[in-house]
């Protein structure tokens, strides 16, 4: 990866999900502007806030996908990226940085 750049996998989740109240809201349904999860597998030499294995919230309407052994990914640049989910908080925090 080069400079800004991260690429990750999105979560394959497209199909029926359940709202908070247990209604069935079917893949077919069209929802608003819905952000989604994806895990970082590379990042370039310039990314500051992301790493390995990070789970990133973006807008799927704004990537770049790339397909790499019969896998799709989605290209971004670091400033596309809505919030960082990490594992790496020391402090007892949710680790969600927005």
């Amino acid at each position: 990866m080069l400079h800004d750049r991260v690429l990750v996998r999105p979560d394959t989740e497209a199909g029926e999900r359940r709202s908070g109240g247990g209604i069935v809201i079917p893949a077919t349904a069209s929802v608003g502007k819905r952000l989604a999860w994806a895990e970082v597998v590379a990042v370039g030499q310039h990314v500051r806030q992301v790493q390995l294995g990070d789970q990133v919230l973006f807008d799927p309407e704004e990537r770049a996908e790339v397909e790499i052994k019969q896998a799709t990914y989605v290209l971004l640049r670091e400033r596309d990226l809505h919030a960082v989910a990490a594992r790496r908080v020391d402090d007892g925090n949710t680790g969600l940085y927005l």
